[in-house]
């Protein structure tokens, strides 16, 4: 088990990427608290890491919401007396349109979801890390894109956002190494079969999107849930211990 007894929260973990990140972790041993804003999807996947094996339980909350955040973190003290790993999964993006259309409304909604939860998280969870016994630390795997080092037209204002991730999480690196927190990101690359591939695709994703994405990736493939959880498998483990600061790219080599 690489990460016996190791207490996780993995946010938007309700469905698609989360979800298996949360399957992934607890299967290898971690006490993973899953956190959706929608309660009924976070308690489905908790009861099916439970009738695996595996132990979860749902923390309903919306990361956006300091209070939510921090009764988050609460959560997992009251549960397991110790918080060893933040993964920062919910995300959110506006539909794929020239940049003038998106409405101030979804741009608050992209930062407040994908960049702001970082924020909050930190601000809650850092101090639990910093409690754990023997300067164990702790570790954040914030969940950014390949939109944030290659956008495409059409994403501009979720395209920044991934790119504040990217930026936030080497500069929280930098900040918090001292005290043994590592933060890291996982770049994955579009997936057709997560619950806004209509949004990025700024359609239906019919067989001709499909095909026009897929010609950009190299390895000839979509990623998948499990492709980014075994990233964050790897992150989230002491195998990982000297490694903070770095963006995994799980794309195929995306080079378009």
């Amino acid at each position: 088990m690489r990460l016996a007894q190791k207490s996780i929260i993995v946010t938007g973990a309700g469905s698609g990427i989360g979800e298996g990140i949360a399957r992934r972790l607890a299967a290898e041993g971690a006490r993973v608290l899953v956190n959706d804003v929608n309660a009924e999807a976070g308690e489905r996947v908790a009861e099916a890491i439970r009738a695996a094996g595996g132990q979860a339980q749902c923390c309903p909350a919306d990361v956006t919401r300091s209070a939510e955040v921090q009764a988050l973190v609460a959560e997992a003290l009251r549960e397991h007396g110790r918080l060893d790993v933040v993964v920062n999964n919910a995300g959110w993006t506006h539909r794929n349109r020239p940049l003038l259309e998106v409405s101030e409304e979804e741009f608050d909604k992209v930062y407040a979801v994908n960049v702001k939860s970082i924020y909050l998280t930190a601000i809650h969870a850092v101090p639990a890390m910093r409690a754990n016994p023997g300067g164990s630390g702790g570790s954040f795997i914030n969940i950014a894109s390949t939109a944030g080092i290659r956008p495409r037209p059409g994403l501009t204002w979720y395209n920044g956002s991934k790119g504040a991730v990217i930026t936030t999480s080497k500069s929280m690196a930098a900040e918090l190494g001292p005290e043994n927190i590592r933060v890291n990101c996982i770049n994955p690359v579009f997936n057709p079969d997560t619950g806004l591939a209509a949004e990025f695709a700024g359609g239906p994703v019919d067989e001709a999107r499909r095909a026009k994405f897929l010609a950009s990736i190299p390895l000839g493939r979509f990623s998948t849930a499990l492709d980014v959880a075994n990233a964050a498998l790897y992150l989230a483990s002491d195998e990982a211990a000297f490694v903070s600061g770095v963006c995994i790219e799980v794309d195929g080599a995306r080079c378009v």
